[in-house]
């Protein structure tokens, strides 16, 4: 790969983006039919439509139905080299990036790796209570739903098959309450009929948040309309209420022990830890705080976006880690490279509120677009039109419309062939494989 000298080679200025989700591929699609050499890395081959990653989770959709190769993406757009490998360390002063599999000069770094899971100094959770952030965590968890069933229907003490049939989600923020609001539909109206022994409709669903209150990014009418919509699917909702513990048997909340077999994370993510290594003061979450054009302080060639930006709004609050604004800042850092390019400035980034979407589950969710808030059947509409126009290429939202059209008129779910293995489930289990 590359070294020193390697722009010696080639006069155009080249551009390195380490992240193919929706802010890096942002950069690189805004620049295109520029005189720019675009290098893409990402550790995985694809493009991930994040929103949709719960229904992969809960085998309402295939993997490759919310998901695209980079290069298929970026194949017409010739001035893109798509490389998958992993970014381990930046020198700024030599403007080179470490690779897991060599080195890579720059003249333009975007920073745009994301975010991971936080498990707020318990590490030892994750074994536990997986997170949702990639395709293989939407792989497990489905695996680990599936078998929770499976277990139950072979369970002759009722405690322990009680146990299988209780599920635990931690966090009630967009995810959780996507992740608890699916988990009651399956138990409820998708495999009753289909198991014999256990009686998944005495399946319980937790969700557990710590403050008061679901879907803080919303208004609180709205949040308390999200609560009681779930309850109404019968999710049991426990606002204020701390997870001190969790293990193979279980969660503790507050003092009191919890048992349940499946629980599933949706507490708290951070950034990704290259951000740390870039020099930069960071927040809490170890988000960089970035100038207004996006750019490092003291390193106008270097920007950082997405998760892993600590950016401001005008009222001061922050940005949200949302699909939208990884797009929107994509799309400033492009336009501010083609302007440097051209001579001029360009003026500070400013994050445009597009609003947000939560689903619930069936005919249910919330919307708000600044004033404009709706809730049940309309905002369900909106949810699924929004989320079906986002999606990459016309296959994708081909086949994802017409898995949701069936799943809403059968209540079937047709992603439910458990692979893989998991060694905390599959510890008190049978070998299985792809049959």
């Amino acid at each position: 790969m590359e070294g020193n000298d390697a722009r010696t080679h080639d006069a155009r200025p080249h551009v390195v983006i380490l992240g193919g989700g929706f802010g890096g591929l942002a950069v690189a699609r805004g620049l295109a039919g520029t005189p720019a050499r675009i290098t893409l890395i990402d550790r995985r081959n694809h493009h991930l439509f994040q929103p949709l990653l719960y229904q992969v989770a809960t085998a309402g959709l295939s993997a490759p139905s919310i998901a695209a190769p980079l290069r298929q993406i970026l194949r017409k757009q010739a001035n893109v080299t798509v490389l998958m490998d992993e970014a381990l360390d930046v020198n700024l002063a030599q403007h080179r990036v470490t690779l897991a599999n060599g080195e890579l000069d720059y003249d333009a770094l975007v920073v745009a790796t994301g975010a991971t899971h936080a498990y707020f100094g318990h590490d030892d959770w994750e074994r536990y209570a997986p997170g949702l952030k990639t395709l293989d965590d939407a792989f497990t968890i489905r695996r680990r739903v599936l078998l929770a069933f499976e277990r139950a229907e072979r369970e002759d003490d009722p405690a322990q098959r009680q146990a299988w049939l209780n599920f635990v989600v931690v966090g009630g923020g967009a995810t959780g309450v996507e992740l608890a609001g699916t988990l009651a539909e399956i138990a409820r109206h998708t495999l009753p009929r289909e198991f014999r022994r256990a009686e998944l409709r005495q399946a319980n669903v937790l969700l557990v948040e710590a403050g008061p209150r679901l879907l803080p990014a919303f208004a609180p009418d709205l949040s308390d309309k999200a609560r009681r919509q779930l309850e109404k699917l019968g999710v049991d909702v426990r606002l204020n209420t701390a997870v001190t513990g969790i293990d193979e048997h279980g969660v503790v909340l507050g003092e009191t022990p919890y048992a349940a077999r499946t629980v599933l994370w949706a507490a708290g993510v951070a950034a990704s830890p290259l951000g740390r290594r870039l020099g930069a003061p960071v927040d809490r979450a170890g988000r960089v705080q970035v100038e207004a054009d996006l750019s490092l302080p003291g390193h106008p060639e270097v920007f950082v976006i997405g998760d892993l930006a600590s950016v401001a709004q005008a009222d001061g609050k922050p940005v949200p880690g949302v699909a939208p604004a990884a797009k929107q800042m994509g799309r400033y850092v492009a336009s501010v490279l083609k302007a440097r390019w051209r001579g001029g400035a360009s003026p500070p980034f400013r994050y445009r509120d597009d609003g947000a979407l939560a689903t619930i589950g069936r005919m249910a969710a919330v919307a708000q677009f600044g004033r404009l808030k709706f809730s049940g059947l309309l905002a369900w509409w909106i949810w699924l039109v929004a989320h079906i126009a986002f999606l990459i290429g016309f296959r994708n939202r081909l086949v994802v419309m017409l898995d949701w059209a069936w799943a809403y008129w059968t209540y079937q779910r047709h992603a439910r062939i458990v692979t893989g293995s998991d060694e905390t489930h599959d510890a008190h289990a049978p070998s299985s494989g792809d049959a």
